[in-house]
């Protein structure tokens, strides 16, 4: 992972404060946040680091930084992500040093993965991925782009998450099921069957209480 520039968050919540301290943990220099003045005005501090100004800051600094995206919600950070790498973006990826990992697990950029998370072999990140505290993911696995996994979730083997899935703090996945693209599995549920895209799933076993329409999350 390249260390020659210097690293900025966009947004300022609670998800991109969980990734600043794994960038810090992994030793990057960060300067600041890049936020809408609508939420944070240049020039406050938080945590330490200052919002350095909304999208128009990134569109004349976009080739000395490198960015990273800390939103949990997977459509936001999709928006953002987009707006970004419309100005000309690079993306980095952290991973929080207690994280155990094989060498066959393949990650994408603009991916974050906190501390306590256990990933075994022949796994696939996408980008843009963010793993929270405490989740295992097994073998053969893969994770496609804007995924979100909360805090201790569980991934069985050869599991697919496909786009923008969102999983619930402390919700299992049985071996072999496919999360479809843009859906919510609920806090705690346990996944035994495929979910279908754009829906919300909850329960034990899971069960599908919400459809979307397709492209709801570009709204």
């Amino acid at each position: 992972m390249s260390k020659s520039k210097p690293v900025v968050l966009i947004g300022a919540g609670g998800g991109s404060r969980d990734v600043l301290d794994i960038l810090q943990a992994c030793g990057r220099e960060v300067i600041g946040f890049v936020v809408d003045p609508q939420y944070a005005q240049p020039g406050s501090v938080i945590n330490g680091l200052p919002v350095l100004g909304g999208f128009e800051w990134l569109a004349q600094h976009a080739n000395s930084v490198e960015i990273i995206c800390g939103l949990g919600a997977p459509e936001h950070r999709f928006h953002l992500i987009r707006r970004a790498r419309d100005l000309g973006a690079t993306f980095c990826s952290v991973i929080h040093p207690s994280v155990v990992l094989t060498s066959r697990v393949d990650i994408g950029k603009g991916s974050s993965i906190a501390a306590g998370c256990v990933l075994t072999n022949n796994i696939r990140i996408g980008n843009h991925v963010q793993i929270n505290i405490g989740c295992t993911i097994s073998h053969d696995s893969v994770l496609e782009d804007f995924v979100t996994l909360s805090p201790g979730v569980h991934v069985a083997g050869n599991v697919t998450l496909q786009t923008g899935c969102f999983v619930g703090i402390g919700a299992n996945i049985i071996e072999k099921k496919t999360i479809g693209a843009w859906s919510i599995v609920g806090a705690g549920s346990t996944i035994t069957k495929d979910v279908p895209p754009n829906t919300t799933v909850v329960g034990v076993p899971g069960r599908v209480i919400k459809t979307r329409p397709e492209g709801w999350h570009l709204q």
